[in-house]
């Protein structure tokens, strides 16, 4: 099989993104990797360039800023780098720079590719998710997050990044066929020291909102993790190997209180369906093939 992985960046310096944790996470996985590295106000391009200069394809980008509705932006970045994997791939990985797959999930991830690889039903591959949520000891416990995403397609140049770089669809809108792998998306965008969580949101929060609603949702000049919180849980699990160094320098404290959970009838009752029924009555950016 040829595997190639792919994905996109702008100032993974300035932001803390943990790119290179989550580039190196899939490269085990890839022969290539392609990168959309947009114009940054730091040395971003530099930090790309000394990963692996074997495995790292850069295509340098310049993000067009006057598009401010429903983070569009981010699939534009997205659909560069796809659009320059070569057509003799078989599978390609997608990853965003604050996510990171874990190396126990390798041998998982190449034994559904492999299986699924000429089954014609099969156009993408489902991924559960972990949002981390103020510090490396928390996770979100509600449906205000998105459980699973697809972050492994078929080779298609059809196929394109949607809305904002969440999933993908083909043609004229139609949503890929997915098979669920058990394997976790490790996400990290909500796991950085306050103050620059606060800068980060509201440079990103410009690509779905104008500045008036920008300055009244992220006021001030750090974070407030209390203010923006849903329910959480412990996370009581082993973090990917690559990601343990940037866990050893955490310089903040964040707490929660989980009796501060206090969930409605609603999302109690779904969260039930989805973990004891396998039913999901959240939005699904996929069609889920039933083995």
């Amino acid at each position: 099989m040829n595997v190639v992985g792919f994905s996109f960046i702008k100032n993974a310096i300035r932001y803390d993104f943990p790119a290179v944790e989550s580039i190196k996470s899939v490269l085990p996985l890839c022969h290539k990797f392609y990168i959309a590295v947009g114009k940054s106000e730091d040395d971003t391009l530099a930090l790309i360039r000394s990963i692996d200069k074997d495995k790292i394809v850069i295509i340098e980008t310049e993000w067009d800023e006057t598009l401010r509705e429903g983070g569009q932006v981010l699939a534009v970045e997205t659909n560069k780098a796809l659009r320059a994997i070569p057509k003799n791939t078989d599978w390609a990985i997608y990853i965003q720079g604050d996510e990171v797959f874990h190396e126990k999930d390798h041998t998982v991830i190449r034994s559904a590719m492999k299986a699924y690889q000429n089954n014609p039903k099969i156009e993408g591959l489902l991924f559960h998710y972990l949002h981390f949520y103020g510090s490396y000891n928390y996770v979100a416990d509600s449906d205000v997050w998105y459980p699973k995403e697809i972050r492994i397609i078929k080779y298609n140049p059809e196929v394109y990044s949607y809305k904002d770089a969440q999933g993908f669809r083909k043609g004229d809108n139609q949503k890929l066929r997915v098979a669920q792998i058990d394997a976790t998306v490790y996400h990290y965008g909500y796991v950085k020291p306050p103050k620059i969580l606060q800068e980060k949101f509201k440079n990103s929060s410009k690509f779905y909102h104008d500045d008036a609603w920008i300055e009244q949702t992220f006021p001030g000049e750090t974070f407030d993790f209390l203010e923006h919180v849903s329910e959480l849980k412990r996370f009581q699990s082993a973090h990917p190997q690559i990601i343990q160094p940037r866990i050893d320098r955490l310089n903040w404290e964040f707490d929660y209180d989980i009796s501060m959970n206090n969930p409605s009838f609603k999302k109690r009752f779904k969260h039930f369906l989805r973990k004891y029924l396998g039913i999901d009555l959240g939005y699904k950016n996929y069609i889920l093939v039933k083995k």
